[in-house]
């Protein structure tokens, strides 16, 4: 949980994998291992917290794919939250029902971020 926190570059690796944590295959187990090769030959990468002179700028972006799981066609919606230029929360989730266009499934997605950063 803590890397999926401080290191962003793996945080899509670690929800796939962690969607079979419950009833893991062989290809699961693989799919960790090549993630944990990747943390140990880039040690130093992570968040950095900079101090900017805009550190009162809250910044937000969102975006959604539509229909991009084959198996149930739902979206999956996901959001950044900047404050001062630094990130610090982020999310992304497969939408709870199937939207009937992307631009439905961009508006629920853009609905999550607004809600974060108010």
């Amino acid at each position: 949980m803590y890397l999926a926190h401080t290191r962003p570059d793996i945080a899509y690796a670690l929800s796939v994998v962690s969607q079979y944590m419950h009833n893991p295959r062989e290809k699961h187990m693989n799919a960790v291992m090549r993630i944990l090769s990747y943390l140990k030959a880039t040690p130093r990468k992570g968040i950095l917290f900079a101090k900017d002179d805009n550190y009162l700028k809250i910044e937000g972006y969102t975006d959604a794919d539509w229909a991009s799981d084959v198996g149930d066609r739902r979206s999956t919606s996901g959001y950044f939250t900047f404050v001062g230029g630094n990130l610090v929360a982020w999310r992304s989730k497969k939408q709870n029902v199937v939207s009937s266009s992307s631009d439905e499934a961009k508006y629920k997605g853009m609905t999550l971020g607004v809600q974060e950063l108010l």
